[in-house]
């Protein structure tokens, strides 16, 4: 198994997190030292002088390896916006070369770790890179989450593609039932395993359980 996943999504708010942490919970219990981490994060608390997300709280709490929080989450902003904007109003610029160095750091410290993208595949990081870019740079196989609900198979293909354009692997997806009235969630589900070459790798319920989520690990490049 590799030593590294970046988790992608099709969109923000379709469950990177809990993917994440799941895979993060997942492989610890096989035994690996996991490490979570999320290079950008927007709409984190201020407590002290430390801005906090709940995304790195959480990610933090399905890691088994501690390590500092500037190297987990080495840019995070108070605005629930765009990571761009929240960077230029912040006055500073997002720079992938201290991201990597920071996923070089944790991954000295573990034998797995998590990235967690930020919002959908492309999101803009800085005036003229986005998270396609980091992806590449950190060079890792990805994951896509693709949130069902209408609308999801345009969205998914879409990304699917905009990865292979990059020249990245795509490890596997996972399906995430986040609208409950969704109708003909399998019919969509098998249009996806029809059309995207890498496996589904777990499927997420409307409401999931702690510890219920299965990830076929094995079918994971």
């Amino acid at each position: 198994m590799t030593k590294a996943y970046f988790i992608t999504g099709t969109d923000t708010g379709v469950g990177k997190t809990y993917v994440s942490c799941a895979l993060l919970r997942a492989l610890a219990a096989e035994g690996k030292r996991v490490l979570g981490m999320k290079p950008v994060a927007a709409g984190c608390e201020l407590i002290g002088d430390q801005l906090i997300s709940d995304d790195v709280r959480q990610l933090q709490a399905a890691s088994n390896v501690q390590a500092s929080l500037d190297v987990i989450n080495p840019y995070a902003f108070e605005p629930p916006i765009a990571p761009h904007i929240a960077a230029q109003q912040a006055g500073i610029e997002i720079q992938l070369s201290r991201i990597v160095q920071a996923f070089n750091t944790l991954q000295a410290q573990a034998d797995v770790v998590i990235v967690e993208g930020v919002g959908g595949f492309c999101v803009p990081l800085n005036a003229t890179e986005d998270t396609a870019d980091l992806a590449v740079a950190l060079d890792i196989p990805l994951i896509l989450v693709v949130g069902l609900r209408l609308g999801c198979l345009n969205h998914a293909l879409l990304s699917v593609e905009a990865i292979a354009s990059r020249g990245l692997t795509l490890a596997g997806w996972v399906a995430n039932h986040i609208d409950a009235n969704m109708q003909s969630q399998q019919e969509n589900i098998t249009a996806l395993q029809q059309r995207i070459a890498a496996p589904l790798v777990a499927r997420l319920p409307v409401q999931p359980v702690a510890g219920e989520v299965k990830f076929s690990l094995a079918k994971m490049s």
